[in-house]
């Protein structure tokens, strides 16, 4: 028997009478209480009806993509007013900030197409191209910046330091202006969290624009502006290489990170009538979406005796209660029938 247990599941059925809720694995807290869980700190907010996290923050993003494209062309104007290198690698790193930004709203709305029989998790996995291919784009914006700067310590040309300063407060009081627009989403979704960093890096990048200024205009020394340069391109490297990394293990389907395979087979094994787990699979669609599968040898019983539903529903209570995760599916089998079977876990 199979039964999937989707993000909005009917209400579980009342314990068998002579059963008393299984010692390692809790039914879910009354509805107030698993609210009030919901909403603590650091819990990821549940997304409005056909809509993905990032969906329900597609306000927050365009917000802060119309602030990255007007420091963009400001930075742009003002690299060619100065001379400024740094002023120039500020603004690419401003514009494929904003190009990543307008990847990350593009793929929210597409995901939150409604589901097809072709595609039955609808587009939510689109969020997760574009993070990839967010990181991607500033990986090369990094080159280019390295590229640059590198060619400057060479014959590093005049700059206006005055006209520098100025254009790098503006911008960092801009990137600051963003921050605080992002900072309570980026918990909620890879896409967010990963234009919550990018625009962190900005805010150092436009940091060093103004200390770079000073410097020039305290010292002369205009080797600060390509030296300037290639720290703002090393401030993109690590936080696009992890979010890199996390799109990575998403679309190759690897456990959530937080997840302990042995540990969800532990507490589901204390489940009264359970002899063995097997076949466990737990993957992620999108930023907030963990998705379990497992295979269930219960006691013969279970299944004569009509029991099947309320095993079930003390199962998705495990996961649901102690791991997170509310779509699951089960397969329960009678001893023996996993000889009939092929394993991949």
């Amino acid at each position: 028997m199979t039964a999937g247990h989707g993000h909005h599941s009917e209400p579980g059925h009342p314990p068998e009478p002579g059963h008393p809720p299984e010692p390692g694995c809790q039914p879910e807290p009354p509805d107030g209480a698993a609210r009030d869980q919901r909403n603590r700190p650091g819990h990821q907010h549940e997304p409005r009806s056909g809509q993905t996290v990032t969906g329900s923050y597609r306000r927050v993003l365009t917000v802060v993509l119309a602030i990255s494209l007007g420091i963009a062309a400001a930075e742009v104007a003002g690299a060619i007013v100065t001379g400024a290198l740094v002023l120039f690698a500020d603004a690419a790193h401003m514009a494929a900030d904003a190009a990543g930004l307008g990847l990350s709203l593009l793929a929210a709305w597409f995901a939150g197409r409604p589901a097809t029989d072709r595609r039955t998790f609808g587009y939510a996995r689109a969020e997760i191209l574009a993070a990839m291919a967010n990181s991607l784009i500033l990986l090369a914006m990094a080159g280019v910046i390295f590229t640059l700067a590198i060619r400057r310590l060479a014959s590093p040309p005049a700059v206006n330091s005055g006209l520098l300063i100025a254009f790098g407060a503006g911008a960092l009081v801009a990137n600051a202006c963003s921050l605080l627009v992002l900072r309570h989403g980026q918990s909620d979704s890879l896409n967010v969290r990963g234009a919550f960093l990018e625009v962190a890096a900005d805010t150092l990048g436009a940091a060093a624009v103004v200390i770079t200024g000073i410097i020039i205009s305290a010292t002369g020394f205009t080797l600060a502006d390509p030296i300037a340069s290639l720290a703002v391109g090393t401030l993109i490297l690590p936080r696009t290489w992890r979010l890199l990394r996390e799109a990575v293990d998403i679309l190759l389907e690897a456990s959530p990170r937080g997840i302990n395979l042995d540990e969800i087979r532990q507490h589901m094994a204390a489940v009264s009538g359970v002899r063995e787990v097997h076949e466990l699979h737990v993957w992620t669609i999108t930023s907030g979406l963990p998705v379990f599968s497992a295979h269930v040898v219960v006691d013969p019983q279970v299944i004569e005796r009509g029991q099947s539903a309320i095993m079930l529903d003390r199962l998705q209570a495990c996961l649901r209660g102690h791991f997170d995760v509310d779509h699951s599916t089960f397969q329960l089998e009678p001893a023996g029938h996993a000889e009939h079977e092929q394993p991949m876990h």
